[in-house]
């Protein structure tokens, strides 16, 4: 059954490789995504730890993790792993602390063997749903512990990952230790063939992220600030996706008419987009600019204020919605199943979404009813904004209910590490 998908993956890298070599957000880094390191990495005397998370997003859910270790086992030596270049560049600027950060290698039998020789993780750390067969292959076979962490799995996927493992085997069997967010994705996990003994429900490590609560300006990111403007009520949507910006400026267009004052920043998932984003906004009228044109014109000049400011820089998210009046996370009016909402929530800040939030449902959960709000449409979000616009002290008392709501759930990272540092010591190997 391996060898199948052994195949089937060196089939479909080929026919795959003329857009990863395209992909702006996929191209670097070519040798090491073919396992492919300049030279051999130097090693503290601890163990060696490799923490992968798909994207500058995902890395910031692994942040508490790599905090806790670094605090419980100083001599360890950390590995992290991105897919994108946006991750890594994330990684380089907030993670890494004397760490090594490298791409994760591509799904392949070779790519992933060269990578355990030269990385030679006594421990890999696999995030969310980021199950790859030959990876865990190969850590087996090299001696590595394997865990997840975040674990999550969606009923829509259960099918899928069925049939997958029928035709391949299952690596969940592969695994040391199940750290899950909640019963149901727990549940999930054992009805896909994870073993009882190795599940654990320990929650999600974003309630713990250091960038959602420590996010006071210093004289590096002051110019933010100046770059988004000050005056007037501020509407930031963070995360947003192809098609959403639409829906926002139509939003955004009916409450300037009864709140001329108010300014909308554009955040994109994917910031290659901001330009297209800017243009976007003139199109519907508004005067707009990138947010990496550095300070807006002084008021009492020629130049007309600037009513849409576009955030095209990479770790600024967080420090913007500290500037905000109010907040909408995107990813939710679209399949996607929404982005993360703890952040702004952990800001101090009332947080607005969409009806798609599928991969977020233990963050709906504890932010509805304490400064998170759900709206089905457009319609329903200006309606609600409108209402909140006209009410300052009700927009104070939800953002204060969001930020206790995200401090009340934290703790879970804490629960991971004792988990990770118990299978280590143990070392536990699953044959």
């Amino acid at each position: 059954m391996a060898a199948f998908y052994t195949l089937a993956s060196y089939v479909l890298f080929w026919l795959a490789l003329p857009f990863l070599l395209t992909h702006p957000k996929l191209r670097e880094g070519f040798l090491e995504r073919l396992g492919i390191y300049r030279r051999a990495l130097a090693s503290r005397s601890g163990p060696r730890i490799w923490l992968h998370g798909a994207s500058a997003g995902d890395l910031l859910a692994l942040e508490p993790i790599l905090e806790r270790l670094r605090d419980r086992l100083p001599d360890c030596t950390l590995i992290v792993s991105t897919l994108t270049n946006s991750g890594k560049l994330m990684a380089h600027e907030r993670l890494l602390q004397g760490d090594v950060c490298v791409y994760l290698p591509y799904d392949l039998r070779g790519a992933v063997r060269r990578a355990m020789r030269t990385l030679r993780p006594d421990l890999l750390i696999l995030e969310y749903t980021e199950i790859w067969p030959n990876l865990i292959w190969a850590a087996k076979r090299s001696g590595s512990l394997v865990a997840l962490t975040n674990g999550r799995f969606s009923t829509k996927t259960l099918q899928s990952y069925r049939l997958l493992f029928a035709l391949i085997g299952n690596p969940l069997k592969l695994i040391d230790l199940f750290l899950m967010r909640g019963e149901d994705e727990a549940e999930r996990a054992l009805a896909l063939g994870a073993p009882l003994e190795r599940v654990w429900v320990t929650g999600n490590t974003k309630f713990d992220a250091r960038r959602a609560t420590s996010l006071a300006f210093d004289g590096a990111r002051s110019d933010l600030r100046s770059a988004i403007g000050e005056g007037g009520p501020l509407l930031i949507a963070g995360s947003t996706h192809e098609g959403e910006e639409e829906i926002l400026l139509g939003a955004f267009t009916k409450l300037r008419a009864d709140s001329p004052a108010l300014r909308l920043v554009l955040a994109p998932r994917y910031i290659e987009r901001a330009g297209r984003l800017v243009s976007l906004a003139r199109e519907w009228g508004f005067s707009a600019r990138l947010r990496s044109q550095g300070p807006l014109p002084r008021k009492g000049t020629e130049a007309p204020p600037t009513e849409v400011v576009v955030l095209d820089t990479i770790g600024e998210l967080g420090q913007a919605y500290r500037l905000a009046t109010l907040v909408f996370v995107g990813g939710s009016f679209t399949a996607r199943g929404g982005q993360n909402i703890l952040e702004p929530a952990a800001a101090g800040k009332p947080v607005l979404f969409g009806p798609n939030m599928e991969n977020f449902a233990d963050s709906v959960q504890v932010l509805m009813g304490r400064g998170g709000i759900q709206v089905k449409d457009q319609e329903q979000l200006v309606r609600v904004l409108h209402e909140l616009l006209a009410k300052p002290e009700l927009i104070a008392d939800l953002g204060s209910m969001a930020q206790s709501a995200v401090t009340t759930a934290r703790g879970a990272s804490e629960r991971d590490v004792d988990h990770l540092l118990k299978l280590l010591k143990t070392g536990a190997r699953v044959a």
